[in-house]
């Protein structure tokens, strides 16, 4: 049953075009409520300009669902990506906001739980069979236990939100190969790459098994990860925690185009 305030705030809208005596170009016209989930390569972590109300989420303004809402006028847009998010916490703490009147979900999920960030502090600081070690650990949660995790959250997805359009955007590779002046070794790079891949893959397997779209960003981030003429994605850094996630650039240019490909 759709909220007083967003029956209210439709009617508001079919008003003003009624008023003005125009019918809107389907460009302009409301695109309905979007709801963004996921973990902090949707909250915009990196991105700064961080919403104050958002804490340790780090929701930012560059960060893609943003900047495709203000491009699509959505009726409602509910923007509960957070930084550190795994799908369960999605599951629990994210969903609550999808009824039968949101018509778009976005969702990045599946780093967290595979422990990315440690395995890439792992390489950071270890040698390249501690490197190695950990990027094996990750790749086997990845193809042995994230499939059934993901296959939850995708279904929980659709059952609450029924007449959405769920749009499940994977990773980037993070790093580009070849001589690197700072930063980890080819091998440690070539290494977490691969695990990045495997991330990419399996989600896409679930995803298209799970009735979603799938947007692969692989493709346009290519030359611009870390060790590239022009980075999309931050090295190590400070705040560490922004360290390997996707600059302003890297949200507008890789991120926002990938999910404006498939929906308009």
């Amino acid at each position: 049953m759709p909220s007083p305030s967003r029956v209210a705030a439709s009617l508001a809208a079919a008003a003003t075009l009624a008023l003005a005596g125009i019918a809107a170009p389907s460009a302009a016209a409301p695109a309905g409520d979007y709801a963004a989930l996921g973990d902090s390569y949707s909250s915009g972590v990196g991105a700064g300009d961080y919403s104050a109300g958002g804490g340790d989420c780090k929701r930012s303004a560059n960060a893609y669902p943003a900047l495709w809402q203000r491009a699509h006028a959505a009726v409602a847009f509910d923007f509960v990506a957070c930084s550190g998010a795994t799908t369960a916490e999605v599951r629990a703490r994210q969903l609550s906001v999808l009824d039968g009147d949101t018509t778009l979900v976005t969702i990045s999920a599946g780093g967290n739980d595979v422990g990315f960030a440690e395995t890439i502090k792992t390489c950071v600081l270890g040698g390249d069979r501690d490197c190695s070690d950990a990027v094996a650990r990750s790749m086997a949660y990845t193809r042995d236990r994230l499939p059934a995790d993901l296959d939850d959250t995708y279904a929980r997805i659709h059952r609450q939100a029924p007449n959405a359009r769920l749009v499940v955007l994977g990773y980037p590779r993070l790093f580009e190969l070849g001589t690197c002046v700072l930063g980890l070794s080819e091998g440690k790079r070539r290494a977490l790459d691969q695990a990045a891949d495997t991330l990419v893959e399996t989600t896409a397997g679930r995803a298209a098994a799970g009735g979603a779209d799938f947007a692969d960003v692989r493709d346009r981030f290519a030359g611009h990860g870390v060790c590239g003429a022009q980075e999309w994605l931050h090295g190590l850094t400070l705040p560490v925690d922004e360290s390997y996630h996707p600059t302003v650039t890297g949200q507008s240019r890789g991120y926002l185009p990938s999910l404006v490909a498939i929906t308009g």
